[in-house]
């Protein structure tokens, strides 16, 4: 028996690549949890299977990333090479290659995720300092006559509010308050702007409004300066920004948030058709009530005469009844001047709804039309005659410069048999065939030896 060998090599731990990748994939997973992580997409594919496989990449590195049903499939996006995301991933190993990878749970581009939170951040501060508290809102005039749009001069959204403000209730002035409404310049540009038509106590409403776009394209409108400055108007304000589901930090400032512009408008003014049958009503009222107490009266004095009548004071029932009649003829003249006043205000208010119509305007459009017509077949026909006058002196021209002139001044040219014309006496043969052409006509010629 052989005494052990205390120098001899402990036993090895023998792994397999599966159970090495195994061990490492983990370790890695215990680790790291969940991380955030940004970069540029590339080479993304997404197979039959409805799995997401890419590389997400920066200037100095790359890690292979794959992203699994359902999680591809509840995306918002396309996910497409060179665009710059932000992942939510778990670190792992890819055991049967032994590759590093990550495995996404959440996607979304970068750009918009990190506006979401800084928007998400500004609104979480301004709520704290109550600027969104329903009980400073004031509420919006019942008639604005004076209102101040601020927003692009060439938008659709100014389309669209002039178009139903003209529409609903032609009697407002509305004043467009021109700001750019997009990119770096539009935040200061709107502050200035809510600030000099809050400080000229000029209109009774203000309306701060642009068309839809992404996060990005309304971005202005989720400024803090905006913002404070909103909360800081002497003026109300209306925020009519986007589409129904946008939503701004402008909108929660406000006074009233509006959908959308058209909406804004529709809020702003009463509809003109609805207050005019509004005041026919209280007219037939007015005419119902005045019939109704003049019945009343007159039924008070003929019991009144009846009683005078039974008790019989002769002296007193005749000064009492030229007092009455007095009286009554004093009644029927006001009620008849108060209803003449009445009717005359409405149809003031109807002449001056009926003047503001767009239709009163289009007589003038037609004179307009005819004029710029008439104008323009007077320049037609100048134009007709300057060119006729030139054609004409180009004739004159021409005609001076043309051989037939110069036939006519009894000149001759000749041609040979091959309608060639001579030049020389020397290009004519004995007994040829010759050609002169004059002014009226030709005349056949044969050279003759002399």
């Amino acid at each position: 028996m052989q005494p052990p060998d205390h120098h001899a090599a402990p036993p090895r731990h023998i792994l397999t690549p599966s159970t090495l990748n195994r061990l490492v994939r983990g370790l890695l997973e215990d680790a790291l949890p969940l991380v955030w992580i940004e970069g540029e997409l590339s080479n993304v594919a997404r197979p039959a299977s409805g799995h997401l496989y890419f590389t997400l990449k920066d200037s100095g590195a790359q890690v292979r990333c794959a992203m699994f049903r359902p999680k591809s499939a509840a995306l918002r996006f396309k996910p497409v090479d060179g665009m710059q995301v932000l992942l939510r991933a778990r670190v792992g190993l890819y055991e049967p290659r032994g590759e590093f990878q990550l495995v996404a749970e959440q996607m979304e581009p970068a750009g918009e995720g990190a506006l979401q939170r800084a928007f998400e951040q500004l609104k979480a501060k301004l709520d704290a300092e109550g600027l969104f508290d329903t009980a400073r809102k004031r509420p919006l005039p019942r008639h604005a006559r004076r209102i101040g749009v601020i927003t692009s001069a060439t938008g659709a959204a100014i389309r669209d509010v002039l178009s139903v403000l003209a529409r609903r209730w032609p009697l407002a002035e509305v004043e467009v308050l021109p700001v750019p409404v997009q990119g770096r310049e539009a935040p200061p540009a709107i502050v200035s702007m809510l600030k000099k038509a809050s400080a000229c106590a000029r209109y009774d409403v203000l309306l701060v409004t642009r068309g839809g776009g992404s996060l990005e394209d309304l971005w202005a409108f989720n400024d803090e300066a905006v913002a404070r400055a909103i909360h800081a108007s002497a003026v109300p304000v209306v925020s009519a920004v986007g589409h129904e589901v946008d939503f701004s930090i402008a909108d929660f400032v406000a006074d009233l948030r509006a959908p959308t512009p058209s909406a804004a408008a529709e809020l702003l003014v009463p509809d003109a058709q609805d207050m005019l049958r509004h005041l026919r009503q209280l007219q037939q009222r007015l005419a119902t009530l005045q019939q109704r107490r003049l019945q009343a009266r007159s039924q008070r004095v003929d019991h009144l005469l009846a009683r005078l009548q039974a008790q019989r004071p002769q002296a007193r029932l005749a000064r009492d009844r030229e007092r009455l009649a007095h009286l009554r003829h004093r009644l029927l003249a006001v009620l008849r001047e108060r209803r003449q006043a009445d009717r005359s205000r409405l149809e003031r208010l109807h002449a001056r709804l009926l003047a503001r119509h767009p239709q009163q305007r289009q007589p003038l459009l037609q004179r307009r039309l005819a004029e710029q017509s008439q104008r323009l077949r007077q320049a037609m026909a100048r134009q007709l005659e300057r060119e006729r006058h030139a054609l004409q002196e180009a004739a004159r021209t021409l005609h001076a410069v043309s051989p037939l002139a110069t036939l006519e001044r009894g000149y001759a040219i000749l041609f040979d048999a091959e309608g060639k014309v001579l030049r020389s006496t020397r290009d004519a043969e004995p007994g040829s065939a010759l050609r002169a052409r004059l002014a009226d006509g030709e005349l056949p010629l044969r050279v003759r030896e002399d």
